[in-house]
Order: structure tokens, then C-alpha cells, then sequence
């Protein structure tokens, strides 16, 4: 099956690493080549990520699509900026030709842009300016970490979408080898329905939705009185309250999310430390590695080598 991946100016490195990492991992455990993936970028040129890591495509043109059966837009934050005359027709020959069109965080935006979501549900990115809100108001928003609605797959940015990519994976393949791509990447429960992985458990909805915010938010960390905002709580609440059903502050649930994730990029990925760091949200190397030691005794360089 064929996946083309489109890059836009300032794209989010670790969800481009982890969906090259889900399909070279299903690849391998399939001991065939059930995926094969081109990269595009949106502007035909190398372009860099907003860590200011450059990619370049393989192709600089808009041809007809070779049976493409998923296409992926992967976009950051002000995505609008140069989008080419070819993109929608190629998009719309690969939809006619069967394919499923996906847009991760920026990559919603362009789709609703480019009138690709007209009447669809989607998951809308985390951020969007006054003209980007006013173009995905035509969608209706889902609430979920990812959405599949009649051959559209959206979802934010990270660990979301690997989960989208995977529930993708198991639907058009094997949901055995989603599930097992899943574990090797230390992804956690695999969820095909788009609703929030198993997190440290949490009885309370409103502890479960704190959770699935702060998922979604790990390399741009939410402040936490805009989470309980979001929550309709006090942050003095949401305190309490998460003290009670999960034993912890919120602040040091949302640390461990984060360096469970820095952990398993460092296992699994060749990022640099410092790309890690800026993946998970940390505001320099030494204190992501300060952090780090803390919590897995080691230093990431020095897990990284132990492996």
C-alpha cells in the first residue's frame, strides 16, 4: 500500500519521526514491505521543521498520484502561507482514486482551506489565527484524539497522530500488527476508536480529560490555569482534585507523561537529546537532562548507549 507524506514550513519533528517510525516498525515485523512512502513537501522544496530540521522530498511535482491509499498533510502552526496551485487537484485525484485524505494539526487546516472537510468531523488543531478559525468553522469538531469520518483522518499533533496512523494501519491491514507496532514503540494501549490511550488510571472524567489535554500538548506544554480553565475548574481544584484520584499534582502527572514520551524517543528514534527535549516540551537540554537522570537514573546519552 502507498502513503505519501506532504510537509509544510515549520511541521512538527516528532509527529514526522514517529509516523516514519510506525511504518518502518510495521514493515519489519511484517517482514515485507506492506507500506511504501514518498515525501512531499508543500512547497516542492526542502523545508525545515519548526526545530529547524530540513527535509527534503523525494518528488517536486504534482503529479497524478500512483494509486495513493493514504495521503498525509503534516503541517505546525500558521500552515497557509504557500500552499501550490497542483495540491487540491492532486488531493482530489487521490480521494477519486480511493485514498484516504489525513491532515495532523496544521495539515486540518489546509484540508479545510483547500474545502476537503466541507461537512466533515474532524479534530481541529491546537492552535489557529482569526482567518484559520473562521475556515474550520465549517467543521464539525470532534473531541477525540483522532477522528475517521468518510475517508478523512484527522488528529492533533505527537502521540495523537501515531494513534491515528495505527488505527489506519490496522484497519486497511491488521489490527495485530497495529497492536504490536504499538508495544514495540512503547505507544501504550492502542485504541482504534480514537479515544484517549490507558494513561495512569483515573475514575474521574474530568481527571481523564486533564490527561488527554496534556497527551496532546506534550511538546507545547498547556500552563496548568489554562488546563483547569479548559476544565472549568480553579487550578486550587484541579489540584485537589487530582491529588485524590490519581496521588499526584497535576503538574507532576503532566512531567511524567513528558518523560515517558523523551524516554521512549530515546530508545526507539535517533534524535539528537536536544530535539528530544524540545519534542517533550522542555525548555533547554539541561534541565531535560537534569529531569531525565532523575526519573530513569541515567542521562539520555547514557541510556541511549546502554541499549
Amino acid at each position: 500500500m502507498h502513503i505519501c507524506l506532504i510537509l509544510a514550513p515549520g511541521f512538527p519533528i516528532l509527529t514526522y519521526v514517529l509516523l516514519r517510525e510506525v511504518i518502518s516498525r510495521a514493515n519489519t515485523l511484517a517482514g515485507r514491505a506492506l507500506f511504501s512512502i514518498e515525501l512531499r513537501t508543500v512547497t516542492g522544496t526542502p523545508v525545515s521543521s519548526l526545530d529547524g530540521i530540513e527535509i527534503s522530498p523525494d518528488r517536486t511535482d504534482w503529479e497524478d498520484p500512483p494509486g495513493w491509499d493514504l495521503v498525509i498533510l503534516c503541517a505546525g502552526s500558521s500552515p497557509l502561507g504557500r500552499l501550490p496551485m497542483g495540491l487540491r487537484g492532486f488531493l482530489m485525484r487521490a480521494q477519486t482514486a480511493g485514498g484516504t485524505l489525513a491532515g495532523f494539526d496544521g495539515g486540518v487546516t489546509i484540508l479545510a482551506a483547500l474545502n476537503l472537510l466541507d461537512g466533515f468531523q474532524a479534530v481541529l488543531p491546537s492552535e489557529a489565527s482569526e482567518e484559520e478559525t473562521e475556515i474550520l468553522s465549517r467543521i464539525a469538531p470532534s473531541d477525540q484524539l483522532f477522528c475517521f469520518d468518510r475517508g478523512r483522518l484527522t488528529a492533533a499533533t505527537g502521540l495523537a497522530a501515531g494513534d491515528a496512523l495505527l488505527a489506519w494501519v490496522a484497519r486497511v491491514h491488521d489490527p495485530e500488527i497495529a497492536r504490536q507496532v504499538s508495544d514495540k514503540l512503547s505507544l501504550g494501549h492502542f485504541r482504534s476508536d480514537g479515544d484517549a490511550r490507558h494513561l495512569p488510571r483515573a475514575e474521574d472524567p474530568v481527571l481523564a480529560r486533564m490527561q488527554s489535554i496534556m497527551v496532546t500538548h506534550l511538546g507545547d506544554p498547556r500552563p496548568m490555569d489554562q488546563i483547569a480553565s479548559d476544565l472549568e475548574l480553579s487550578p486550587k481544584q484541579l489540584r485537589l482534585r487530582c491529588r485524590k484520584g490519581l496521588g499526584q499534582t497535576p503538574t507532576q502527572v503532566y512531567l511524567k507523561l513528558r518523560l515517558e514520551r523523551a524516554e521512549q524517543l530515546v530508545r526507539d528514534t535517533v534524535l539528537s537529546v536536544e530535539d528530544v527535549a524540545q519534542a517533550t516540551g522542555f525548555a533547554s537540554p539541561s534541565s531535560f537532562t537534569r529531569s531525565f537522570k532523575s526519573r530513569f537514573g541515567a542521562p539520555p546519552r547514557q541510556l541511549r548507549q546502554m541499549i
